[in-house]
């Protein structure tokens, strides 16, 4: 398909450009997680000590914030396809120079860069569903996204020691080139350009702050987005304990960690799935508002099991389960508060999709910090930091609901 022909843009996604998208939406979380395994070489080889190898996770998160609050207006300005592109070959050029550098300042620049570039990655693919689709069809398409989309934070650690097993640390970041390499390719020959010639327009720095400054001051975008993102940091809260959780306190050999990892995704991604279909028969503002609730109880639940002493490593099973409905919750808020936050932006879907992900990733990569202060040694860390990101969800959602309702589009 010439590029020509993608000018025109569909009302619709076929399953293969939606799991493409989905594809393209690993990015971010794949280059999160993926080399957590790989810190201690990292510090080793690169002559710095402990703690040195948190800072460049901290550099990605820049980029990544910078890159999507940057970008997004550029894809309203010039289309879908070729911003994707662009920022996919700054992410596979950056990728190959963390792969062979051997000097850890030049590392840390490369990650900030690297992130830039790859933050379209979580720009683009909302943008697209926007385009194509509001309401129900639109939670149905992102609920599909997030088969493919959502198992990349909970897998990227395993697929990383999987790696490491074959090769050290640079390994990851070749199969991150080459990833984004093949995802070049397959982009231009199968996706669209969803956002037509007509709608494109010029925007000087200040409109674009203006744009950004307009959507923030608005309840239901800010809402639904900061519900998204406390979603994001429930996961984080999550797999940023994880290691210590399972493999220190728990005892579980690194193929049981692997396994009960594998389970959980298939719970969340279970989740998604049912909640396209639920979209059909019930509102997905409702939906959310459930999931929100079950993530309360089933938290709450893992926090009481926890300090009861009811678990442990003579019987990890209440903790593992409580945490996989949890999780499983996720699966209805994430999906329906991203279609909530962009439903009345059709006309600049990148920037507020873009300023959807700068919220996102700030917040969900705050959790981190909260989990370095919780105390290493205890159970109860989990549920401490996955709660607050619960809290934060019913706080947003109580405020969204102290304004007017928003009007729900139908699919």
């Amino acid at each position: 398909m010439s590029f020509s022909q993608q000018s025109a843009s569909p009302r619709t996604l076929s399953t293969g450009q939606i799991a493409l998208l989905g594809l393209v939406s690993t990015i971010g979380p794949l280059s999160t997680d993926m080399y957590l395994p790989a810190f201690p070489r990292l510090e080793h080889d690169l002559g710095h000590g402990p703690g040195s190898a948190q800072f460049t996770l901290a550099c990605w998160f820049a980029g990544l914030a910078v890159g999507q609050f940057c970008l997004g207006p550029l894809s309203d300005r010039f289309g879908r396809l070729w911003p994707l592109l662009l920022g996919l070959g700054v992410y596979a050029a950056a990728s190959v120079g963390l792969a062979v550098t051997d000097s850890y300042t030049l590392f840390c620049v490369l990650r900030f860069v690297a992130a830039i570039g790859g933050s379209i990655s979580s720009v683009v693919p909302r943008a697209i569903v926007r385009d194509v689709a509001t309401g129900h069809e639109a939670v149905r398409i992102m609920s599909q996204l997030t088969l493919v989309f959502g198992v990349g934070p909970i897998l990227a650690p395993t697929l990383g020691s999987a790696l490491l097993m074959f090769g050290s640390w640079r390994l990851i970041f070749w199969s991150g080139a080459l990833s984004a390499i093949l995802l070049v390719g397959a982009s231009a020959m199968l996706l669209p350009d969803t956002l037509p010639l007509e709608f494109r327009r010029h925007l000087p720095p200040v409109e674009i702050l203006n744009r950004y400054y307009r959507l923030v001051r608005e309840r239901v975008f800010c809402s639904a987005a900061l519900i998204t993102s406390f979603s994001s940091f429930v996961m984080f809260a999550y797999i940023a304990d994880a290691p210590t959780l399972f493999e220190r306190l728990l005892g579980f050999s690194p193929s049981a960690f692997a396994i009960f990892f594998g389970v959980n995704a298939g719970g969340f991604i279970l989740a998604t799935q049912i909640n396209g279909r639920l979209t059909r028969h019930v509102s997905y503002i409702r939906i959310m508002e459930v999931g929100i609730a079950a993530c309360l109880v089933s938290g709450l639940i893992l926090l009481a099991v926890c300090l009861s002493g009811a678990t442990g490593a003579a019987d990890p099973w209440p903790l593992c389960v409580f945490i996989i409905t949890t999780t499983f919750a996720l699966g209805f808020i994430g999906p329906n508060a991203t279609v909530l936050s962009l439903t009345h932006h059709g006309h600049q879907a990148a920037s507020a999709s873009a300023l959807l992900g700068t919220m996102s990733f700030s917040i969900g990569g705050s959790s981190g910090l909260l989990m370095a202060f919780l105390p290493a040694h205890w159970l109860g860390s989990t549920a401490i930091g996955m709660l607050t990101g619960v809290a934060g969800m019913i706080l947003c959602n109580f405020w969204r609901r102290s304004g007017h309702s928003a009007p729900e589009t139908a699919g």
